[in-house]
């Protein structure tokens, strides 16, 4: 069979590969549930023992091979003492040795080929009770399962190069053995987040340092592992999640990690650290908290010590709120505390542990309320009993188990009072109210897909949640979640006969108390609880797939190629007030601003005016902003291009979203940086620079208001507002900025920098000049050893801007040769080199000059040769003699750094990473609506996508809509197929025209194919 030729070697890759899809499936799994439904299970170590031993059945000859050097090694294992006696105990039975000796086998083989940072004793130990259910799970196909993992293991390695560009999207898709593809590409966060671990150089720590670790338990003071934790609600693996902790700890930024550090987090994008971060920072939180919680449950005298473990025990707000709820001091007395008021405590405990013991007659007291009869005496321990049970955490997970395996659903239908004031509105229109009330009658049609709409808690999209959500909000609609009465049969079934059977005897009375304690804690405590619960995940879940398309949107509108090299003109369209005109220098620099009429009765005149503005400045290109009269507009400049009005200059038009240029053009950033110009004209500026350099112009406007995404109010404005600010900052450091020439307000984005920080870089050039090299960044005010670390490999001192500071009227005054002293926090001086620095012009982090300098000579060229040709020819072939492995290995540093020093070194002068994203497409016709035919084919730019479909400008005036069910994965690139919807802003499609309404302004399409 298969199993004879594989080589030892090959086994203890395969063991290692298995152990890591074990964990991938684990992972994968328990996505599934929300974090507050994972419960601390103890089962899997029986089957452990039992399953483990015929899976090692057939490799017992390798086993031995392989154990028989490693005997000095068990002592260091916890269960040492047990693994010699159980060999000899079984010495008969040759298939169940190598079962009790094959955990610290695969554990060394882990450890000495850098295995999974799992492997260490305290995670080693969960490992087994989970691997030891998988392989009971499994044992029947094990034949298939092996085939499984060993393509797992030939993929992994034959396609590593594609995995570090794609991440592991495919790694969890195989990983997961159920179909995964949907017709709208739902995100899997997890998947793209769970990387391939066989290339990670570094080594894989189990647990933050002891230190570390215990001061963050301090901290902390919960009763769960936080990297464990982590690692379990993100699907990162355990040894990531650590080094991560360790960085956020020490106040790294995530461009920093994703650049610098991609040897600790394992080749994760910005985006999965971020999530990461989000998680943590989560926790953190509740933590803090679960603290205050504590506390305020001392004070009130109420803190009991099983109370304390409950409460540090919870992994989420909903599970903290559960439990901390009935102590609230605003929410009245709840039934179950009346009833241990009265002292009823003891008969509940009695009636479960020792019912035949119970009488209830003797708790009854006459003249006191509650305990006057027998009746009330069993309706106070029913309530006690209820509470109990509702608290239970077996109970909460065997009842969350029953509704994953029954439907499920949401309802939402429209409320009594916006019906009644829709029926008032119609019977008696004078009646009508102004206003907001007038408002909501109108908001009830908007609505009217979610009148009557029912979807399964499974399938329902994100955009229905939010909908749904708004509607409720404004009292429009009811919602409610409904559960299958199986579920409370069979729970009922279970608690009388499994979890709350009495230990002992018990009268049929005493049945009947535990029966209606079970129904009344199951309509009155858990079916709220798991409503709430329902309707956080999905909220939760619909907000994180929002925040995820804002982000997208965002990137993608940021990281735009700028049009360099071109005069540009910039109109703000208008009827009244005129067309505000604004002529722009290649540098963005205003030449001249004016106000023309462009729809009015002197069109000639404003017509030539226009061509003499343009032939004085030899401007070619008109930037016309999408806002009102952008239509007419159009029409107006397309109408002169095509006389060839402008002859003999060739120009262009083309439509940019102007969304956010009236904000901006009162904001305080643009009164201090065009005091003198009227706000009308700052907006025409800023439509211009948009196109000019979009990422340097999008950045001085409020993310929220430069028209991405949708649902922007129904999501968490704290949550959206730090994803948002995290892509511009992940995007300006990517891009790098050069520190002599870039505004106040884009350095402000750069990791590591803040606004005061900003600001005393801008005034230190201002006073002493440009700077020569990254190091005089050390002494600018503020600018600490930290701060410096983060934010210097993102800053870049470009030779050619140096050279024309130097050489204009105000030059740089001179810096002085001796050391220049600072004083500040840590550190009394500072040495700060006087000469341009090669280097300083690439993206290679200064803590790596040396072993670029090393690199250099080893190569034979030098740091005045970056970006030309023969030094790119003599990397090339150095690498293509020795791997970058190899290289890395005689330089002393990891694989990654050489990396990013070659491509430093290899990039030409200037190199921008948006050369390679689209530009703002220029025209010189015009089309209309009125001249589409449904199956006619066009190509169009993206200009925006929302949860349900992505909205195409294809030149017409009103963009079209390409469905999320028209976005199908055989007409995406493989690059794009792991995201959801597969397209953004700024991305070329071709389309065909399913269908056009004139009359609501509509247009349908069907995507044909991206283009590259």
């Amino acid at each position: 069979m298969m199993r004879r030729p594989r080589t030892t070697t090959c086994k203890v890759e395969q063991y290692r590969d298995m152990d890591s899809d074990l964990s991938s499936s684990q992972i994968i799994s328990s996505d599934e549930d929300s974090v507050e439904w994972i419960p601390s299970e103890p089962k899997p170590k029986a089957p452990s023992k039992t399953a483990s031993a015929p899976a090692a059945g057939g490799r017992k000859a390798v086993a031995k091979r392989a154990v028989k050097p490693k005997q000095p090694k068990p002592p260091k294992e916890p269960k040492a003492p047990k693994m010699p006696k159980e060999p000899k105990a079984a010495k008969p039975r040759a298939p169940r040795k190598p079962a009790a000796e094959r955990k610290p086998r695969v554990s060394a083989a882990l450890k000495a080929s850098g295995g999974s940072g799992l492997a260490g004793t305290k995670v080693g130990e969960d490992k087994g009770e989970s691997t030891g259910g998988w392989r009971a799970e499994e044992s029947g196909p094990s034949i298939r399962m092996k085939d499984e993992r060993l393509s797992f293991i030939v993929s992994e390695a034959n396609e590593a190069d594609r995995w570090a560009n794609e991440g592991s999207s495919l790694a969890g898709l195989r990983a997961k053995k159920e179909e995964v593809e949907d017709e709208d590409f739902t995100f899997d966060e997890p998947c793209l987040k769970k990387q391939k671990t066989s290339s990670a150089s570094q080594g894989r720590p189990t647990d933050l340092p002891l230190p570390v670790a215990q001061a963050l338990r301090n901290e902390l003071n919960m009763n769960w592992n936080l990297p464990q934790l982590l690692s379990t609600m993100t699907c990162v693996e355990n040894w990531v999640c650590v080094n991560i902790i360790g960085l956020l700890r020490e106040e790294n930024t995530v461009p920093f990690m994703v650049r610098y550090r991609k040897e600790m987090i394992n080749h994760m994008d910005a985006d999965a650290v971020r999530d990461v971060q989000l998680v943590f920072e989560g926790l953190c939180a509740l933590a803090k908290k679960t603290q205050s919680v504590i506390q305020t449950l001392k004070k009130d005298g109420v803190l009991t010590t099983e109370l304390e473990q409950n409460l540090r025990s919870c992994r989420s707000a909903d599970d903290l709120d559960h439990v901390y709820s009935p102590y609230k001091k605003g929410s009245k007395l709840t039934k179950a505390r009346k009833a241990k008021a009265l002292g009823l405590e003891v008969a509940a405990t009695a009636l479960m542990e020792t019912p035949h013991t119970l009488d209830m007659q003797t708790w009854v007291k006459p003249d006191t309320q509650g305990l006057s009869s027998v009746e009330e005496v069993a309706t106070g321990v029913e309530h006690i009993l209820a509470d109990i049970i509702a608290k239970d955490p077996e109970t909460l997970t065997y009842v969350k188990t029953l509704c994953e395996n029954n439907f499920v659903t949401i309802h939402s239908s429209v409320s009594k009072s916006a019906l009644k004031g829709k029926e008032q509105e119609k019977t008696d229109p004078s009646r009508r109210k102004p206003g907001a009330q007038q408002n909501k009658n109108i908001d009830i049609d908007k609505f009217h897909l979610y009148s009557d709409f029912t979807s399964s808690i499974q399938r329902i999209q994100a955009h229905q949640t939010l909908a749904i959500n708004r509607g409720e909000s404004l009292k429009i609609l009811t919602v409610k979640v409904n559960i299958s009465d199986r579920v409370k049969s069979d729970f009922t079934w279970w608690c009388i006969n499994n979890r709350w059977r009495p230990k002992t005897f018990a009268k049929q009375e005493h049945h009947a108390i535990i029966r209606n304690a079970v129904e009344d804690s199951y309509k009155r405590l858990i079916l709220p609880f798991l409503t709430r619960s329902y309707r956080t995940k999905l909220t939760v879940a619909a907000e994180k797939e929002s925040i995820a398309m804002f982000v997208r949107n965002l990137r993608q509108r940021l990281l735009v190629s700028p049009v360099r090299g071109c005069i540009v003109l910039g109109v703000d369209p208008g009827f009244r007030h005129g067309s505000k005109l604004a002529i722009l220098s290649p540098t963005s620099q205003i030449l001249h601003t004016d106000v023309v009429y462009l729809h009015s009765s002197n069109q000639p005149k404003e017509a030539e005016k226009l061509r003499y503005l343009m032939t004085k400045y030899s401007c070619t290109k008109v930037v016309i902003g999408n806002g009102t009269a952008c239509r007419e507009t159009e029409s107006f400049f397309a109408d002169l291009i095509s006389r060839r009005y402008f002859h003999p200059l060739d120009v262009s038009y083309c439509i940019t979203n102007e969304a956010g240029a009236s904000i901006y053009s009162v904001s305080p950033e643009a009164v201090k940086e065009m005091p003198d110009l009227d706000p009308n004209l700052r907006s025409a500026v800023s439509i211009g620079r948009r196109v000019q350099d979009p990422l340097a112009e999008l950045v001085k406007i409020d993310p929220k208001h430069i028209g991405i995404g949708t649902y922007q109010h129904d999501v968490s404005a704290g949550a959206l507002k730090a994803a948002l600010d995290g892509v511009v900052q992940e995007c300006v450091s990517f891009v790098g900025v050069d520190i002599n020439i870039c505004s106040e307000t884009l350095m402000r984005h750069v990791a590591g920098l803040n606004v005061s920080q900003a600001k005393n870089i801008a005034e230190w050039r201002e006073q002493k000049g440009p700077f020569i090299n990254r190091e005089q960044l050390k002494l600018v005010k503020g600018m600490g050893p930290k701060t410096y670390q983060q934010c210097a490999g993102f800053i870049r001192i470009n030779p050619q801007t140096l050279h024309s500071l130097k050489t204009s009227p105000h030059p740089a005054p001179s810096v002085p040769v001796k050391p220049v002293t600072k004083r500040g926090k840590g550190k009394t001086s500072v040495n700060v080199s006087t000469s341009f620095n090669p280097l300083d012009q690439t993206c290679i982090h200064p803590e790596s000059y040396h072993v670029a300098q090393r690199f250099l000579s080893f190569v034979g060229g030098s740091a005045d040769q970056i970006g030309t040709a023969g030094l790119r020819q003599c990397l090339e072939s150095k690498v293509r003699t020795s791997s970058v492995e190899e290289l890395a290995w005689t330089l002393d540093t990891t694989p990654e750094t050489l990396k990013l020093i070659i491509d430093g070194l290899t990039q030409p002068p200037g190199f921008d990473i948006r050369q390679n994203f689209g530009q703002a497409d220029f025209k010189r016709g015009i089309v209309s609506m009125s001249d589409l035919r449904v199956g006619a084919v066009l190509t169009g730019r993206v200009d925006n996508t929302a949860l349900f479909g992505a909205f195409v400008d294809i030149g017409v005036g009103r963009p079209g809509l390409i469905h999320k069910s028209n976005i199908t994965l055989d007409k995406v690139p493989l690059s794009q197929r792991r995201r959801s919807l597969a397209l953004g802003p700024g991305e070329r499609v071709e389309v065909r025209v399913l269908d056009v309404d004139p009359q609501r302004g509509r247009i349908g399409l069907d995507l044909i194919r991206v283009l590259e």
